[in-house]
């Protein structure tokens, strides 16, 4: 028997232009990429001269052997790679442990619903810039990585999140881990966070980017350059994108190789495209629990 479904010429149509539509749309959020692709392989008299569109004119490497020795750049990076490391897997155990106790009924945790509303004040209301800044500087985390990470080791709604999706999970998972002897710790890690991955890769995905692209904290809390993220870096640079070549005369060697082999915007272009790089490369592997996990998560409860 052929249970196949016929397609309606319209439907057929409409899925067409639907998806040259789209394909349209993601060709025309990569060509900024491609232009800072070129510009960072090009020479740059035709940067200068605006010639460089979406192919590189007098092909070098010129920009990014500049950037590998150029110390702030390298410093830069390594913090932010410590910052994202310590900050993920600071904001997943804060959640996993807020989200937990917080998916259960009133008769299981009586203070669920203060806590609750304690958490959704967080979301509402902000104490602001100064006293955030009191906080940092009067703890003494200035100038530390933890000034980074401590100030938003909660993300609210990534632990809203994952509350939502374990309350719609099934209560006989539970009771069947306490019947075996689980007490709440060993069903947590061992029954309910292996059903939860979908929603814990999104809110991974969102503390991920959230760290990496973070600039203004850094500017905020390090008052030493040497200290800043990545972005912080390079909100600098993009800036005020002249100030590292008018402080190169007490450079090393190695940079003043460069300096006259690159400028400003090629650079600017190759550090840029460098720190998109981690994005690119973690988004894809969590992409397909996104859409899932955010709308489950949301959905439930």
């Amino acid at each position: 028997m052929n249970h196949s479904i016929k397609v309606s010429t319209g439907r057929k149509v409409f899925l067409c232009f639907d998806y040259i539509f789209l394909l349209f749309i993601a060709f025309i959020c990569l060509l900024p990429f491609i232009n800072l692709l070129a510009i960072s392989f090009s020479s740059k008299l035709p940067v200068a001269a605006g010639e460089v569109t979406f192919w590189p004119k007098g092909f070098t490497t010129s920009a990014y052997e500049f950037i590998m020795h150029n110390n702030a750049f390298v410093k830069a990076l390594w913090v932010s790679i410590q910052r994202t490391l310590l900050g993920v897997t600071v904001n997943l155990v804060l959640i996993v442990l807020t989200a937990y106790p917080l998916s259960k009924s009133t008769a299981d945790f009586r203070l669920r619903n203060v806590y609750s509303w304690f958490f959704v004040i967080t979301i509402l209301f902000s104490g602001g810039l100064i006293p955030g800044y009191m906080v940092v500087r009067y703890t003494h985390l200035m100038d530390t990585i933890w000034a980074l990470i401590l100030p938003g080791a909660l993300p609210v709604f990534s632990m809203l999140v994952v509350m939502n999706y374990m309350r719609g999970l099934p209560r006989e998972l539970e009771e069947a881990a306490y019947i075996d002897g689980a007490n709440h710790l060993h069903t947590l890690v061992n029954v309910i966070l292996p059903v939860c991955l979908p929603t814990l890769a999104t809110v991974t995905l969102f503390s991920f980017v959230g760290h990496w692209n973070s600039w203004f904290d850094g500017m905020i809390y390090m008052n030493k350059v040497e200290n800043y993220p990545l972005q912080s870096y390079l909100q600098t640079v993009v800036i005020n994108p002249d100030a590292f070549f008018r402080n190169t005369t007490n450079a090393s060697a190695d940079i003043m190789r460069f300096v006259s082999l690159v400028n400003s915007r090629t650079s600017n272009a190759a550090q840029l495209f460098l720190a998109t790089i981690p994005i690119l490369c973690v988004y894809p592997f969590l992409q397909k629990y996104f859409t899932t996990g955010l709308v489950m998560g949301s959905v439930k409860g």
